[in-house]
């Protein structure tokens, strides 16, 4: 029996056609056929442009028959194309008014929302053809790829420890020692040091199609162009971008991307996108038709009742998330990556907005927050949240979870960078932040789990960069040192910027320790910024947002200037990893539940089982009683002397035959400040500690024959 549904029943200048399927949307092979469809709410007409690869003027349009729309959907399938050698676009007729929110031009070719490979833009830093009928094209994607087995890791939310990267700055300095730099190939290449150091996830700063002429100018310093190098404004949600991989140029990016994942996965490491659903590179009214836009303006966009774009991204427009068209394609594009590239999870940009509803208003129950959190496919997904947006909302410790969202805690980076800074009145809330932010979540039932903490991000100050400036030095951008973050909570430890004095050198090596340290002993899923792991320094600059040069690339040689910092780095991540009693899932209760002879958590002071309490206090310490976790571990103490004298720490006792240990301590120098973990020495006097000023130590209590 043959299947009619198959067989074409139109003719278009020679191209054989027949009504469509409305799903999937995007391009999609049937057979010997390729189905294309669109969604318009408010379009009249679509005609679907064809090109050969590469070639300026399209070879076809063709117009879709009344016949090939179905409700708001305009679907066609298009027999015996040579579909690997052609590109697409749409053009969209219907009403230009913008006053009610429709912008439709026909003159314009437009890009598939789902096309998931766009070509035209595939070598970076190119200058485009600013006079192009369709400068982004897509492609027909081919599902060929051999995944050898391979699947998302699943690893416990609880055991990651999460390096945020960006795809270029990471291998494009000289000094990488790789073949493909800056791309994604460059990163399989570096595949060795990722193990090395530890990590077991690399989020991915935006690797979605993006436009890097947005905002193009020459820098007011040196003359180079200045490109939006970190991507968050996206031109597909569904295609990788061609100029992050070396094989772009040939439309491999969709392979390369996956076989980036592939190499991680085997090797034991996740990979999570950081995903920018807020806005798109369309901007304003004054920007560029490139899809959402020329295809239906009033649906994709968040508009108000006057027209003109919401800007609660700081960007110029606002996506209109919670429109149920909109949300579809959000749950849709995700779906993609987890299953076609097998992506462990998400960190949304800017995620307050996914809570606004079509006027802008915040919802209890955002539609989409809810749909992500229960979707069957995104079920074992990672789900982070960057909880507030430029429009002021801000919700660390708010935002709609459905036990499934984590956030980045914003309001742990602040408590550790005024703490290490030794900054008074702020004991109270580090003590919040170190045992995993019950303040916030546990009334929600939320546990341990909910919390990414962070210290340093791409946005701001590197962790090097937070102990040597005390204020932005933001000039090269060209925006007049106005742009960036005004209030860093940084202390320059005596000068601005890079110095000689070994003195002040030693005590920001010391301050960086410090954070590392307290980063990896707290409670919940630490997040480091990849650079700071070697004292990576921006010179400054807390936006390096368009700096594609040596300001934001990292400079490998760092390695060997900082080896000091590195090693640190690898053992306090090497540490955190085999020790359970840091990576609780739920609140501790600071009791002795289970009648073990000692709490799963205390808080102490310079006097054990006494906490130091005071607005002026920057003294405290507290103890894990490894019993409690599962498979039971050992005792951890640590103690924190951000004061600038140093001070005596009497000892809690251990059950008998348990001693002290040493593992770190920052206020000694390198390679007495770290010691190998599970070759800790035992320490002489048991009863009592000294440490030095602004100095943190940890100590291991177990069972020993020494």
């Amino acid at each position: 029996m043959h299947r009619v549904d198959i067989f074409p029943t139109h003719e278009y200048q020679g191209l054989k056609l027949r009504t469509g399927r409305p799903y999937p949307f995007g391009a999609t092979v049937f057979g010997n056929a390729v189905n294309f469809s669109v969604y318009s709410r408010y379009a009249t007409d679509c005609t679907l442009v064809l090109f050969h690869n590469h070639e300026e003027q399209p070879f076809i349009e063709i117009p879709f028959f009344r016949e090939f729309r179905l409700g708001n959907v305009f679907s066609m399938m298009v027999f015996d194309l040579d579909y690997e050698n052609i590109e697409y676009g749409y053009r969209m007729d219907g009403p230009f008014c913008p006053e009610e929110g429709h912008r439709f031009d026909k003159s314009k070719i437009l890009l598939d929302p789902y096309a998931k490979l766009i070509v035209g833009r595939d070598i970076w830093g190119k200058q485009p053809n600013w006079d192009s009928l369709y400068q982004y094209r897509a492609r027909v994607v081919f599902d060929d790829f051999d995944w050898e087995n391979d699947l998302p890791l699943e690893t416990p939310v609880n055991d990651l420890i999460v390096y945020e990267m960006h795809v270029r700055n990471f291998t494009c300095g000289a000094a990488a020692g790789v073949k493909h730099r800056g791309t994604f190939a460059g990163i399989v290449e570096k595949i060795p040091y990722l193990l090395e150091l530890g990590i077991n996830c690399v989020e991915l700063m935006p690797i979605h199609e993006f436009d890097e002429f947005e905002n193009y100018r020459p820098s007011p310093i040196d003359g180079h162009p200045l490109y939006n190098l970190w991507g968050y404004s996206n031109v597909g949600f569904f295609a990788p971008k061609a100029a992050y991989a070396s094989s772009g140029r040939f439309s491999m990016q969709v392979d390369e991307l996956k076989n980036l994942v592939k190499r991680l996965h085997a090797n034991g490491i996740e990979v999570i996108l950081d995903v920018v659903f807020n806005h798109t590179a369309e901007g304003d009214q004054r920007g560029p038709y490139i899809s959402y836009r020329g295809i239906d303006n009033k649906t994709y966009y968040m508009l108000t009742p006057d027209g003109h774009y919401f800007n609660f991204s700081g960007c110029g427009n606002t996506l209109n998330c919670n429109n149920p068209n909109v949300r579809d394609m959000i749950v849709e594009s995700l779906r993609y990556w987890v299953t076609d590239y097998h992506i462990d999870g998400f960190r949304f940009d800017l995620a307050a907005i996914l809570g606004r509803d079509q006027k802008g208003n915040p919802m209890s129950n955002p539609p989409l927050l809810e749909s992500l959190a229960h979707d069957p496919v995104l079920g074992k997904t990672k789900l982070i949240a960057e909880a507030w947006d430029a429009g002021g909302l801000y919700q660390v410790g708010s935002f709609p979870s459905w036990g499934r969202w984590a956030e980045w805690n914003g309001k742990f980076r602040d408590s550790i960078r005024r703490f290490i800074k030794s900054d008074e009145g702020v004991l109270d809330d580090v003590k919040e932040r170190i045992v995993g932010s019950p303040d916030l979540y546990a009334s929600q039932g939320r546990g341990i789990k909910a919390s990414v903490n962070f210290v340093t991000a791409h946005d701001g100050f590197t962790l090097m960069d937070l102990v040597s400036y005390n204020d932005k030095h933001n000039e090269a951008n060209g925006e007049d040192n106005r742009d960036g973050e005004n209030h860093n909570n940084s202390w320059n430890c005596g000068w601005e910027g890079e110095c000689d004095d070994p003195d002040i050198n030693a005590l920001r090596h010391r301050q960086v320790k410090n954070a590392i340290t307290l980063l990896m002993v707290s409670q919940g899923i630490p997040m480091v910024l990849s650079g700071d792991e070697m004292g990576n320094s921006q010179q400054g600059n807390n936006n390096a947002y368009c700096q594609d040069n040596e300001i934001a690339w990292l400079d490998w040689n760092d390695l060997e200037r900082n080896a000091d910092i590195f090693r640190f780095f690898k053992r306090m991540i090497q540490f955190r990893r085999q020790h359970k009693v840091l990576r609780y899932d739920e609140h501790l209760r600071h009791s002795d539940y289970r009648g073990l002879g000692y709490p799963d958590f205390s808080w102490h002071g310079v006097k054990a089982w006494q906490p130091d309490t005071g607005y002026n206090c920057l003294t405290a310490a507290f103890m894990l009683n490894g019993q409690y976790a599962t498979p039971a571990d050992d005792f951890i103490y640590v103690a924190m002397n951000m004061h600038w004298e140093m001070h005596g720490f009497e000892l809690p006792r251990l059950p008998e035959g348990m001693v002290w240990h040493v593992f770190a301590n920052t206020g000694m120098e390198a390679p007495a400040d770290i010691a190998e973990p599970g070759e800790e020495p035992l320490i002489d006097n048991q009863r009592e500690v000294l440490l030095g000023p602004r100095s943190i130590i940890i100590l291991v209590g177990r069972f020993t024959n020494e």
